[in-house]
């Protein structure tokens, strides 16, 4: 008996080791209501990194407490760009119940046939998504998808290493900045820094302008440190880097670490992204998926992440909520007068796609 009181004892220690790690749960008061019939399964959730609210400076943990509320343990994955995602799901070694995609690569999924509907009638918390993130031009009768954040691309700098740059994109070819310049290392992204200062639609069908794009980027090689996503977090906050562009939601939790970072978005104008959420066709817990799709949802957990991650949040009940921390935030939220000319990336022809994708390889070698 006594043997069994102390592997009792043992496994749980174990269990508080391993599965709390500290963390207390939160009082959560949830408008839907969530069955625990999937409990002992698994929901496969695959999203960008540091993109939900994981339990980190008081936060709430949301896989957490979804695993808490519902008994399905949440399998949490991470990609950093959509491209990496897409290459994942299209070689069919990996199957996720949940994708969160950008509106470009959404439009390519479900022309693809790489995306199932949703069933809308368990979404009721879908109440809450701003009508104007809803039937957008990726998703136009709204049976995909539910947005989950909503962003612009600008320019991070540190003045305190480069002093106070030009607010353009011509800014990250300055030679004044040599060595300490960043840009993305993704194609879309990296190739709209270019394309912005020389005037081109994002979505051009000429293969003129991606080129020219792409000897722009080359040119731009000189100065540059090095292409970066997530690793823009490191450089930025420790100066390591004085200058580059990345989404403002990032913007806003990089100052918390180093409030010398300061930001803009450039003149020539910029990209506008969605990310929603999405249930990639080769599903295998499709009942779970439309429950982490509603939960992410709730009032309080869609707070939880608006205020975790920093982007725009697409939920009325957060960005009406005076106790938001970026309530009316003026990055976030620019009034209009204020606004700077964007456009959205749209999924393009494959043939035009193979195109600006050989010479982003270009770029990279040069």
């Amino acid at each position: 008996m006594k043997k069994i009181t102390a592997l009792l004892v043992c496994l749980f220690i174990i269990t508080a080791t391993f599965c709390s790690c500290g963390y207390e749960y939160a009082d959560i008061e949830y408008d839907a209501t969530y069955s625990r019939e999937l409990a002992g399964t698994t929901l496969n959730v695959y999203n960008w990194g540091e993109y939900i609210s994981d339990g980190g400076d008081d936060s709430i943990d949301v896989n957490l407490e979804f695993e808490k509320l519902t008994g399905i343990k949440v399998n949490y994955v991470t990609y950093e760009s959509n491209e990496t995602m897409y290459s994942q799901l299209k070689s069919g070694g990996v199957s996720y119940d949940i994708i969160i995609p950008s509106d470009y690569m959404i439009e390519r999924l479900k022309n693809e046939n790489m995306l199932k509907k949703l069933d809308y009638q368990k979404l009721t918390n879908f109440k809450y998504i701003d009508n104007k993130y809803k039937n957008l031009f990726y998703d136009k009768n709204n049976e995909y998808t539910v947005t989950y954040n909503v962003g612009m691309v600008g320019v991070i700098y540190n003045p305190t290493i480069i002093g106070e740059p030009e607010h353009t994109w011509k800014s990250l070819w300055s030679k004044k900045y040599k060595d300490m310049s960043l840009n993305f290392s993704n194609p879309r992204d990296c190739f709209m820094t270019a394309q912005m200062i020389l005037g081109y639609s994002l979505n051009s069908t000429k293969k003129s302008e991606w080129k020219e794009a792409c000897e722009l980027l080359k040119k731009g090689k000189g100065v540059l440190q090095s292409y970066v996503m997530d690793e823009v977090y490191g450089k930025m906050e420790t100066g390591e880097a004085g200058i580059g562009p990345y989404y403002a939601g990032d913007y806003l939790t990089m100052a918390e670490t180093n409030p010398d970072l300061k930001f803009y978005y450039p003149e020539e104008g910029t990209n506008i992204f969605v990310d929603a959420i999405c249930v990639p066709s080769s599903v295998k817990n499709y009942e779970a998926a439309m429950m982490y799709i509603n939960f992410l949802s709730e009032p309080q957990i869609a707070l939880a992440n608006a205020e975790y991650i920093g982007y725009a949040s697409p939920n009325t009940s957060v960005v009406n909520n005076e106790d938001y921390l970026y309530y009316k935030n003026p990055i976030l939220y620019p009034k209009e007068k204020d606004m700077p000319k964007t456009e959205y990336y749209h999924d393009l022809a494959p043939e035009l796609r193979s195109y600006y994708e050989n010479l982003w390889l270009d770029v990279k070698l040069y």
